[in-house]
């Protein structure tokens, strides 16, 4: 099975867009999403109209957490609050309610999917770090993980000593636990500004990050359009 499985699309309809269309060359099979579906961007109610029409499976992120009401908006800095106070006001009743749906873990016979961390998945932690991903591995019963959160692609592997990797193909060894943050389809933060998500081949065991081009400068524009802060759209062509 192929899957793609990406995070972070924060309400970029023109990064999404450009990530499902490459995933068609991709021939893949199923989609997964892990949240952050919605958040700093112009197009929250088309994004999550586009994941819902894939039948792909999500997980809940922060900023979805945070427009159904249940996230404590004292969490985030004041350019993603008052983005988040603007998503509310511009999503439908049934995306809301579609969001209320969406578990915080979603379990696979092989893999297992969460937005931020297994360590408390409600608290939205991020892992970042070889001990970040130290409590992921003893939460873990399954071998493989999919997270994003930090909107940075790379791998942390279980191995003695722990290790990781920024390589954009990864083959997996089913006796190592392993950890993988996909990255953000849009909003990177890596210092590419090209959408990221993740193919895994389950039959190959292989998992490769792609990069993406998109139209930066549209999304961009509909942010500033929409009063929306203004670091919202500089940061989209830094990736940071």
């Amino acid at each position: 099975m192929r899957f793609a499985i990406f995070a972070d699309i924060h309400g970029n309809l023109e990064a999404l867009e450009a990530v499902l269309a490459e995933c068609v060359s991709c021939e893949v099979q199923s989609y997964l999403c892990l949240g952050d579906i919605v958040g700093y961007g112009a197009n929250p109610e088309d994004c999550v109209r586009r994941i819902r029409d894939l039948g792909a499976l999500a997980v809940c992120g922060n900023h979805d957490h945070a427009v159904i009401g249940a996230q404590n908006l004292n969490y985030f800095n004041s350019h993603a609050r008052d983005a988040v106070l603007w998503t509310v006001k511009h999503l439908s009743n049934n995306s809301r309610n579609w969001l209320k749906t969406l578990s915080l873990v979603e379990n696979f016979p092989e893999f297992s999917l969460v937005h931020g961390s297994l360590q408390s998945p409600e608290m939205f932690n991020y892992v970042q770090s070889i001990k970040d991903a130290d409590y992921n591995f003893r939460q873990m019963d399954r071998s493989l993980l999919f997270l994003g959160h930090s909107h940075y692609p790379l791998a942390f592997f279980d191995t003695a000593p722990m290790t990781y990797t920024l390589d954009p193909v990864i083959p997996l060894d089913r006796s190592v636990k392993t950890v993988v943050n996909v990255g953000s389809v849009g909003q990177p933060r890596d210092e590419d500004p090209r959408a990221c998500f993740v193919i895994y081949d389950s039959q190959s065991n292989l998992v490769e990050f792609r990069r993406v081009e998109y139209d930066i400068e549209s999304a961009a524009k509909k942010i500033l359009d929409n009063g929306l802060p203004q670091t919202l759209a500089l940061r989209l062509s830094l990736g940071k």
